[in-house]
Parts: C-alpha cells; sequence; structure tokens
C-alpha cells in the first residue's frame, strides 16, 4: 500500500523545538521530492519546506532559519526539524510526495503559552 504517516506533533511553549517524522511506504522514496506543508482553519494549505533527491532544500520565506527539512533513505523517512517556534507555526502538518497526489493524515502542531 502506498502511504505516508506523520507523527511527532505535539504542544510546545513559544521558542521550543518539535521534529516531525513522516515514513513512507508502497513508493521508491528514494527518488521523489518530499514536501511538508500546513493548514489552519480558514486559510489555504501551504508549502513549508521540500527536499529534493539530492538533498537540495527550499523553504518557505516565514521559516527559513528555523525549521530544517532533511530525510533519510534508508528509512523511507522525512523530517522536519521545528525550532524557535512561534504561535504562528500552530497549525496541521502535511507530508506529501512533492509531484503525486500523495498525503499523509498530519499531525498537529500547537504553540502556546
Amino acid at each position: 500500500q502506498v502511504q505516508l504517516v506523520e507523527s511527532g506533533g505535539g504542544l510546545v511553549q513559544p521558542g521550543g523545538s518539535l521534529r516531525l517524522s513522516c515514513a513512507a511506504s508502497g513508493i521508491t522514496f528514494r527518488i521523489h521530492t518530499m514536501a511538508w506543508y500546513r493548514q489552519v482553519p480558514g486559510k489555504q494549505r501551504e508549502l513549508v519546506a521540500h527536499i529534493s533527491p539530492g538533498s537540495s532544500t527550499t523553504y518557505a520565506d516565514s521559516v527559513k532559519g528555523r525549521f530544517t527539512i532533511s530525510r533519510d533513505n534508508a528509512k523511507n523517512t522525512a523530517y522536519l526539524q521545528m525550532n524557535s517556534l512561534k504561535p504562528e507555526d500552530t497549525a496541521v502538518y502535511y507530508c506529501k510526495v512533492l509531484t503525486m497526489n500523495l498525503w499523509g493524515q498530519g499531525t498537529q502542531v500547537t504553540v502556546s503559552s
């Protein structure tokens, strides 16, 4: 089965950190660009970061310098390390194969004092 499963979300204080994981199955993981998106109620789902098969990375301006996307092809897993979190980072975070219609179920990140 083709599937992406996110994990690692939770409640964190402003300035804190979380690491999200995206475990992929049913695809040749190493050849795909992987992406993280986020969505809050009433807003469009937005691209946060993506990483190419060669590990070239791209970030939204809003997270540049704070978030790091990475991948471990041996584990078929993509990661999003989130540091210096802000309340405006609160959202459901989704993993995606960038050029396929393949999404995970999402994991909630809440940044609040």
